[in-house]
């Protein structure tokens, strides 16, 4: 047995490898990497898609948590002139430091399920250096990222992520494409950010705040919700009925009151 497969995964960092040959093709063809794009890797694992990665030509850094898989990247990788890994934690890691262009890095990742909604939210902040992403998540997650307004799954993924991108849910991949097996489906997201946002706010951290206090309680209605920010009049002003609950409200809506917030702090 190669050294390659003696690395167990870990619950702690929540690991599931991927080793199913044919759902690698298929999430190496949809991401297409050429030859001389910046890549980013985050949480290579083995290398299950790293090798195709890097075979296309483009240019691959890999940040990798686990210390205990750094020898083993390395021993597969480091050969390759167009290979650089950062061994660290990439809640932490400074995008910027790759030097890339802006809206050239193509981000890719195998994301484990603990860290994936605030490491989507880590990189959004770094959404001006990203021209895509590609990740694998909990199925569960890529229908919240994908969701429209009206239903459960709508709500501050899902607008916080489709304020800066345009979202396509491209496959789902069941347990026995990894190694160990994890008890949930999984699916491949693509997140493209907009090359212009559809529906710009004044204050995007303003935003984060109205929707984040608006879902705190998606059972309340908008006014009982948002009355520490916004009073019902201020709430019917922004053009929104404040009888209605959080996810009968689309982004553009909470674009309008997130920019009533803002007037309300300047005039304060």
């Amino acid at each position: 047995m190669s050294e390659h497969y003696q690395h167990r995964a870990r619950k702690r960092f929540g690991q599931n490898f991927l080793h199913d040959a044919g759902v690698i093709d298929r999430i190496l063809r949809a991401i297409h990497a050429r030859q001389g794009e910046r890549m980013l890797e985050i949480g290579p694992g083995q290398g299950a898609l790293t090798e195709g990665l890097l075979s296309s030509g483009a240019q691959l850094d890999v940040v990798e948590l686990d210390k205990d898989l750094v020898p083993i990247l390395n021993r597969q990788f480091a050969g390759n002139e167009n290979f650089r890994l950062h061994q660290g934690d990439a809640l932490k890691f400074d995008f910027n430091s790759l030097g890339a262009a802006p809206n050239s890095l193509r981000v890719v990742g195998n994301l484990p399920y603990n860290i994936s909604t605030p490491l989507i939210f880590h990189l959004l902040h770094n959404a001006a250096l990203i021209r895509d992403m590609h990740f694998m998540l909990q199925k569960e997650v890529v229908e919240r990222l994908a969701a429209g307004p009206g239903g459960g799954d709508w709500g501050r993924l899902s607008i916080m992520v489709q304020y800066h991108c345009r979202v396509e849910h491209l496959f789902n991949v069941g347990p026995g494409a990894f190694n160990p097996p994890p008890k949930v489906d999984s699916a491949i997201v693509r997140l493209v950010p907009h090359d212009v946002l559809p529906h710009p706010a004044k204050d995007h951290r303003l935003l984060e705040r109205v929707v984040r206090e608006a879902f705190n309680q998606r059972r309340k209605t908008l006014r009982n919700t948002l009355k520490a920010l916004l009073s019902s009049d201020a709430i019917a002003a922004a053009g929104v009925d404040g009888s209605l609950r959080p996810e009968q409200l689309d982004l553009a809506a909470f674009v309008r009151l997130a920019d009533k917030l803002a007037e309300q702090n300047d005039a304060g």
